[in-house]
């Protein structure tokens, strides 16, 4: 039971995240509430409406009929209009900033919510305009406390239009996109420095495990943890994970390893709780908010654009995020009841440093802002508390390939002079 729970959150994580969701969800709410108010007026609601309240409830067949067939036209053409508009923020996001970080926009619930309540009002409305007898009957009594439900869902949507036309505009400048991304990375390397314990637990040598093979492909996303954990304690199995989370898994290269021979149905189970997708998102992998503002960051510092401005923000929000990064352990260990039982495979930290610097030294070298912004960064870091010391290494090599890239680039005597002069104040050993 535990185990089909977890698959089921996973599945759901996974689609929670296509723009269709939310507004599907809410389209089924809508023609639901439909059906409960055509219930509900035949149990006579509109009769006890109007007895208390007659100057609410709207009891002429024709005007009902023509003020909902009006408002559900006017919720259909913002309802476009919105939908535009995204194609808009898309385009402008994918052209200005970066492709990847088009997935978090996608999945943005407010605007996934927006467009749900104009489809679930769309329904309502249609359905309640479907249940208004045209015919003259005395003893018909015309749905109206349900229209009047229907008129103030109708100007709900408008409310919401002027809120969604504000959130996009917002959601298409860059600093906002940065700040998402950061918070995103930020929640979920706190996640898992706070499973971390102080030392990564022993976990045995796996040159001679026995590997298994991907049945998919795709981008690995995640994995069900305690699911894992459960077969490896049932079947006294280890298991080491082999490619890194959100890299691209092509079906019938090695995906795990395992310190024994197992059979194939247990094999399928293993890699039944993987999950795999063709998007990315932060939320899942929090290196992949490393390559993001990166990208911003050279998309900024391209020809077309030139915009050092923003390529210093992006150096701002990885600063904070390297910091955090120095607190966690390269290496991922999954422990139960005392029991080393997965080994992840994780992007370590100086490999994480140098593919993020290598872009910024290539393209920024010539800057000497940017340049300035790099080092200042590096002195930062250089006095942050960290779990391996590799980690100060791995700093202060890079610092010293930025500072030996920009003495010879830049040609300028003062530029170089400030460069040297912020160099050598790194607490490193020259």
């Amino acid at each position: 039971m535990r185990a089909l729970y977890n698959k089921l959150a996973s599945f759901f994580h996974t689609i929670e995240g296509k723009i269709a969701f939310y507004p599907t969800f809410f389209s089924v709410i809508g023609f639901h509430f439909a059906m409960l108010m055509l219930f509900l007026e035949k149990k006579g609601i509109s009769s006890f409406v109007i007895e208390h309240v007659p100057e609410l409830v709207i009891n002429n067949p024709d005007t009902a009929k023509t003020l909902l067939s009006f408002l559900t036209g006017g919720i259909i053409s913002i309802m476009v209009f919105s939908f535009s508009m995204v194609m808009v923020l898309l385009n402008q996001a994918s052209s200005n900033f970066s492709p990847r970080v088009l997935p978090g926009l996608i999945s943005n619930r407010k605007h996934q919510y927006v467009l749900g309540i104009y489809l679930a009002t769309i329904l309502y409305n249609t359905f309640t305009l479907v249940g208004i007898n045209p015919k003259e009957d005395a003893q018909y009594q015309l749905p109206g406390f349900s229209v009047l439900l229907g008129i103030i869902f109708t100007v709900g949507c408008f409310y919401a239009f002027l809120y969604f036309i504000h959130s996009i505009s917002q959601a298409i400048q860059v600093n906002n996109i940065l700040d998402s991304i950061y918070t995103k990375a930020k929640t979920r390397l706190e996640e898992l420095i706070k499973k971390e314990d102080e030392e990564v637990p022993n976990f045995p040598e796996t040159d001679d495990w026995v590997s298994y093979y991907s049945n998919e492909t795709g981008y690995f996303q995640k994995f069900a943890a305690n699911n894992l954990m459960d077969i490896c304690l049932e079947n006294d199995i280890k298991i080491k994970i082999l490619p890194i989370q959100g890299v691209f898994v092509l079906k019938g290269i090695p995906i795990i390893k395992v310190n024994k021979e197992i059979d194939e149905d247990l094999v399928d189970e293993i890699l039944s709780n993987f999950n795999y997708a063709r998007a990315e998102f932060v939320e899942d992998n929090y290196a992949l908010a490393f390559k993001q503002i990166t990208e911003i960051g050279m998309k900024a510092m391209s020809p077309g654009i030139n915009d050092p401005g923003t390529a210093i923000n992006t150096i701002d929000y990885l600063t904070e995020l390297f910091a955090l990064r120095l607190q966690k352990n390269d290496d991922t260990v999954l422990t139960q009841d005392d029991q080393s039982l997965i080994f992840v495979t994780t992007t370590n930290f100086p490999e994480l440093l140098y593919q993020v610097m290598a872009s910024y030294r290539t393209y920024c070298k010539n800057d000497i802002s940017c340049m300035q912004k790099l080092l200042i960064m590096f002195k930062y870091l250089l006095y942050q508390k960290t779990k391996n010391e590799i980690y100060q290494e791995a700093l202060q090599n890079e610092a010293k390939l930025i500072f030996d890239d920009a003495k010879h680039t830049l040609q300028n005597p003062t530029d170089i002079e400030r460069i040297e002069k912020l160099y050598n104040s790194l607490p490193i050993k020259k």
